[in-house]
């Protein structure tokens, strides 16, 4: 009998000391020690090679606007089949940033925008064409800025962003959230700027991240979220793990049965 009582003593030690801990699972874990004035960096992300841009110039005078915007094309409706000259949806051109960061823009000709933010290509636009027509407007959107989220997440993938800016949990939120094995603590973010991959280590179980420069991601970034121990452990002993949980419930049960009857 006491032999028995070994066996499940360790049986119940070994199933608790498998259990994760807190610091190992919760997000933001010292958020209540920052200071209540921190605020995250005011992150503008740049412009690179391969982005696609729509810009749109307007003015007080529509047609004075006109140089300065790529024409429209229409996008024939599948629902037409082949009808000759049928006319679908309009849509913007856009302007793709060659390998070299420039793009080439209607009256001012070649410009080299790579490395610039937003606001900065804004306010060059905006210098330029004003000494054509009088407060020009200018829209800028990226339109294909996505990301990637891999590893030990709910719905891995590649994730286009709508706006030009997003957070690490967001992204996180897209993939609908870290398995119960992922690693929280070592979170790896792989970023290309001006043609230089970086590799960069987030823990997002310490609420001070969102003050780094990984809190908002750039466009094209990769997310990847490594395995914690228990699930590389369960990779080891492979497709068996059901078998052998299997087996052993069904030894615990014989045993508890003989030692019951050899009681009574």
């Amino acid at each position: 009998m006491k032999w028995f009582k070994k066996i499940i003593f360790s049986l119940l030690v070994v199933a608790f000391s498998s259990c994760a801990p807190r610091k190992d699972i919760v997000y933001f874990q010292n958020i209540d020690g920052l200071a209540a004035n921190d605020k995250a960096p005011n992150y503008e992300i740049k412009i690179q090679p391969d982005d696609l841009l729509t810009i749109i110039v307007s003015a007080a005078d529509p047609e004075s606007a006109i140089p300065f915007n790529l024409t429209n094309i229409s996008v024939p409706s599948p629902s037409l089949g082949n009808v000759i000259n049928a006319r679908g949806q309009e849509a913007l051109q856009t302007y793709l940033v060659d390998v070299n960061g420039f793009i080439d823009f209607p009256v001012l000709g070649k410009l080299e925008i790579s490395g610039l933010t937003r606001s900065e290509l804004l306010k060059i636009l905006e210098t330029k064409i004003g000494t054509y027509i009088k407060n020009p407007i200018v829209n800028i959107r990226i339109i294909n800025f996505k990301i990637s989220v891999q590893g030990e997440v709910t719905a891995p993938g590649t994730y286009t962003i709508n706006s030009d800016r997003v957070t690490l949990i967001e992204a996180l939120s897209m993939a609908r959230d870290l398995t119960i094995y992922g690693k929280r603590d070592n979170l790896l973010i792989i970023r290309e700027s001006d043609g230089v991959k970086s590799y960069n280590r987030v823990d997002i179980t310490q609420a001070d991240f969102i003050n780094s420069p990984f809190y908002y991601l750039s466009q094209n970034d990769v997310v990847y979220v490594e395995p914690n121990k228990t699930k590389i452990n369960g990779a080891k002993v492979g497709p068996n793990t059901g078998v052998i949980i299997s087996v052993t419930s069904l030894l615990i049960t014989l045993i508890t049965l003989i030692v019951t009857t050899t009681s009574n």
